[in-house]
């Protein structure tokens, strides 16, 4: 059958449908016209329809097949050809049925003489509600234009049947992913335990109307929203944060290679022709692709379709007009988040009391909307892959971050088995907020000060909450990061004046703008616009300010002013020899001068400290230290350059551990370097709000650890139970001959004295 009169023919069909479905007639007798109708456009001897009730499909219209065989043969999902078309969502197209080993005879049918078979699914919302199929005596192989006109047909099928109310919505055909429980493996980016509904970032677009009135009205539509896509994904291909090379670029060239198909918009535009709407349409050619996504083994084609699938639901929401996120909806009760990925700014858009945990197919541990989830205490789970297929929105999700994984759809025996760990982690948390006015100290009586990190207004009220002795990282590019422009002067100023003024008498540490790597602005690119070859060790953080001095001038008058009559502590990221230190302090200083001519009020102390990230520092620390107040070590970006490891990727973000050796004689050298110079060394970053890590880094002489919110009251849990001068031997030791697993050992000697490791 030629391309022309396999559309043609779905045309006729359609029209047909739709006056008989018109009708008033009953049910039964719209269905047994349909056969007929669907029978005759396609030059069928036999046609059949099979709905799912109460559990099993039942033949519910037949032409060609014995009449005394309708609702009478029935067979559960997965069970001969019909029933393995239902649970698995795929076509068959046969020469020989009964050569297929899934082939299931019924006597009561008929249908010993009829050789060839082809079957398409219904498919209602992502799930099969029935099947439809033909069958002929010779023995054949339908061409791909029949089976397409058939998937077509179905499609308004799957319409006129739930309309009809002939099957219940909430009783369709599942396949065992999607009926029973399922555990989603995954790579932890904040730990934490969450039970909640699974809700899409994107929500899936229900199609309503499926056949079209007006076809060249339908085909404007889809001309329409293929422009938009297409200058969308340009747009996006042009933006400083999308040109650094790498995957980012991998997957825009494809997306721009699927944009741009001509083979793709084709389909679409065929399906239009047979009498589709362009919603309907785009979704026909998707379900075409979800069907060769189960057959593709190799995982980098599975990915491309991944793309693809992605790209047809762009075109869907334009086409539809429903761009919006599920956050402009709003969470109705305890919610799993579920996303590809996510920027700090979306995260923020959702309501805190009901978002529970978030779920992403990309994700990593350094990307900051993970940051901005561990300062809001939201777990996280990344690198979860094939969720669309899994997990539907309002699936129950058991989120265990800790372990690394989700369940979708638990039973009794999981909820109740995850609702003891909640419960337990609960009076954990409680034990530890008891502990919100203790001062940690140490067994031998050392005061060990415990600081968290910040980098929003919002984060504020934990220093209260959490115990903590101050904020010893204020990331303030968190302020440009979820600002679609520069923020103004005046808009930083008012932002370290509030923060300044909720922590009180508390010290509160000033990072400036840490930007650049995978914390790129839209607003703010290359002068020479080239793409950088590794961003994580090009052209960022105190590099770019020093570059762009007006962005750093403007920053450090909002903190000067900001911080009049009051200490101010400023922090430069990412020095890598001392002359950058001094350039940037002389920004300071220079405005600082500037506002004094003024008259303006002034910090009554300034305090300049330097991130240590760059190992190359650590020779020059003696060099530094006498211009220095204070050192905060980053332990994220520190161990990437140590270990010459991006972090962001899945292959090495578990690979290098912080308790190694490497690591800890490193971070000794630096803390006797520092020795008998009057320097706050600081540990910041994730590495000290980790029990065992903490326990090392005291073992080596560390004094100040920064850490999340969350972290404070576990840790502070922790000093009271260590003696210094043990673990001090103890890590000493290990250093100078270093045993097989260096945390295994440190684990071991923790438990042999009762202190509990993560």
């Amino acid at each position: 059958m030629p391309v022309t009169s396999a559309v043609s023919a779905a045309r006729t069909i359609l029209t047909r449908l739709h006056d008989v479905m018109a009708s008033r007639s009953h049910v039964q007798a719209k269905l047994n016209t349909v056969v007929e109708v669907i029978g005759e456009g396609l030059d069928s001897e036999v046609c059949s329809i099979y709905l799912l009730r109460e559990g099993m499909l039942e033949l519910f219209a037949t032409k060609g097949l014995a009449q005394e065989a309708v609702h009478v043969t029935r067979m559960g999902v997965g069970e001969g050809l019909v029933g393995t078309i239902a649970a698995n969502i795929e076509t068959l197209n046969l020469a020989e049925a009964t050569a297929h080993p899934d082939f299931s005879y019924r006597p009561e049918t008929g249908e010993e003489k009829y050789h060839s078979f082809a079957g398409v699914p219904i498919v209602r919302r992502e799930r099969s509600v029935g099947v439809l199929c033909v069958q002929h005596a010779e023995s054949r192989r339908y061409d791909e234009v029949e089976i397409e006109a058939l998937q077509t047909v179905a499609m308004v099928l799957s319409e006129l049947i739930s309309n009809a109310g002939l099957v219940d919505d909430e009783q369709v055909a599942l396949g065992p992913q999607q009926t029973g429980p399922v555990r989603l493996p995954g790579l932890t980016l904040v730990k934490g335990l969450a039970m909640g509904t699974a809700v899409y970032h994107q929500p899936r677009i229900t199609i309503e109307h499926v056949m079209a009135e007006d076809r060249d009205a339908e085909l404007q539509r889809v001309y329409h929203a293929f422009d938009k896509m297409r200058e969308q994904i340009d747009r996006m291909a042009s933006q400083a944060e999308f040109g650094v090379g790498g995957e980012h670029e991998e997957v825009l060239e494809t997306y721009k290679m699927f944009a741009y198909d001509e083979g793709w918009s084709r389909r679409i535009i065929e399906a239009i022709d047979s009498g589709l709407t362009a919603e309907a349409a785009i979704e026909r050619v998707q379900q075409r692709t979800r069907m060769r996504m189960r057959q593709i083994d190799d995982p980098l084609l599975a990915d491309r379709m991944h793309d693809l699938e992605d790209l047809s639901n762009r075109l869907l929401r334009i086409v539809s007009g429903q761009m919006g996120t599920a956050a402009s909806q709003g969470l109705r009760g305890d919610t799993i988040l579920i996303a590809r990925n996510l920027g700090p700014a979306e995260l923020l858009e959702y309501d805190k009391r009901r978002l529970k945990g978030v779920i992403l197919e990309e994700g990593s541990l350094t990307a900051h909307v993970v940051i901005v989830a561990r300062a809001m205490g939201i777990p996280v789970l990344g690198r979860v892959r094939s969720l669309r297929g899994v997990v539907r929105d309002g699936d129950l999700l058991l989120l265990d971050a800790d372990k690394g994984e989700a369940t979708v759809r638990p039973i009794d025996a999981m909820i109740e088995a995850f609702d003891a760990r909640f419960a337990k982690s609960k009076e954990r948390a409680a034990a530890y907020a008891a502990l919100r006015d203790v001062e940690p100290f140490t067994r031998d009586g050392t005061r060990i000060t415990v600081l968290m990190n910040a980098g929003l207004r919002d984060d504020m009220p934990n220093l209260a909450l959490a115990g903590a002795d101050g904020v010893g990282l204020f990331r303030t590019e968190f302020q440009f990061l979820v600002s679609a422009t520069l923020p103004a002067r005046e808009r930083q100023t008012r932002l370290y004046r509030d923060v300044l003024d909720s922590a009180g008498d508390k010290p509160v540490v000033f990072r400036t703008v840490d930007i650049g790597g995978d914390k790129v602005l839209p607003y703010l690119r290359h002068n020479d616009g080239e793409h950088e070859e590794n961003p994580a060790m090009g052209w960022r953080a105190l590099r770019v300010a020093l570059e762009r001095e007006g962005l750093l001038k403007v920053q450090a008058r909002s903190l000067l002013e900001a911080a009049a009559g009051r200490t101010l502590n400023v922090m430069f990221p990412m020095v890598s020899e001392p002359w950058e230190f001094d350039a940037a302090r002389e920004v300071f200083e220079n405005q600082r001068l500037y506002l004094k001519g003024q008259k303006k009020l002034l910090p009554e102390v300034i305090r300049y400290g330097a991130m240590l990230e760059v190992p190359a520092l650590a020779e020059q620390l003696d060099v530094l230290a006498p211009r220095l107040s204070f050192l905060s070590i980053g332990t994220n970006d520190l161990t990437q350059f140590l270990f010459a490891a991006d972090r962001a990727n899945p292959k090495l973000a578990e690979r290098y551990d912080w308790l190694s050796p490497s690591i800890m004689r490193f971070l000794k050298r630096v803390q006797l370097s520092l020795a008998g110079h009057p320097v706050d060394v600081t540990v910041c970053g994730e590495m000290g709000g980790r029990r065992l890590e903490a326990l090392a880094l005291l073992g080596i002489g560390i004094r100040r650890l920064s850490i999340t919110p969350a972290s404070v009251g576990p840790i502070k849990e922790l000093v009271r139970k260590v003696d210094l001068s043990e673990i001090e031997a103890a890590m000493s030791q290990w250093l100078s001959n270093p045993p097989p697993s260096l945390r295994g050992a440190l684990a071991q000697w923790a438990a042999e004295r009762g202190i509990e490791a993560d």
